[in-house]
């Protein structure tokens, strides 16, 4: 599998991701804007996504849950679209929420740009996360999100293996 590179910049704010899918981006990008698509793919390794309703469009909303193999553990996320470029650029806020959609205002917020290039017929996904202080980057770094993001992403590639 392709390694994901991470660095943060900007004074410790924003966190990068990159990774090359083996995918035309028009796919890739797709598999970030459907229902039956997220819910086999996110998450980390071992979780499913009993709750997965999305709204893909500027001003919708993605709300999901991620659970635990043994289903004691759930955590629950809240996506609100800002800017949607088919098949270019997704721009969000990322919240953690709770079951109901109310934002969890003691959890850092985020803002993602996701930008998919085409690549001699694969797909360069960059991540970019904005977070408003570092000490809010830090928090979801020690909570383990570089591990979560390379599982997440390791699933989206074998998902996307399976659709070709």
């Amino acid at each position: 599998m392709p390694k994901i590179t991470y660095t943060r910049v900007e004074e410790d704010t924003d966190l990068i991701v990159e990774r090359i899918f083996d995918a035309p981006r028009y796919l890739v990008f797709e598999a970030f804007s459907k229902e039956e698509h997220l819910v086999r793919w996110f998450g980390v390794e071992g979780w499913t996504l009993p709750v997965c309703n999305i709204d893909f469009r500027p001003g919708g909303v993605w709300h999901y849950c991620m659970q635990s193999p043994d289903g004691k553990i759930k955590s629950w996320g809240k996506a609100v679209f800002q800017e949607i470029v088919e098949p270019e650029q997704i721009v969000y806020v990322d919240y953690f929420s709770d079951e109901e959609g109310n934002i969890a205002e003691e959890m850092p917020a985020a803002q993602i740009t996701m930008t998919f290039k085409e690549k001699e017929g694969k797909t360069l996904l960059v991540s970019r996360t904005h977070y408003d202080s570092p000490e809010n980057l830090k928090k979801v770094i020690d909570m383990g999100v570089i591990a979560g993001i390379t599982q997440t992403w390791n699933r989206l590639a074998q998902f996307l293996g399976e659709l070709k």
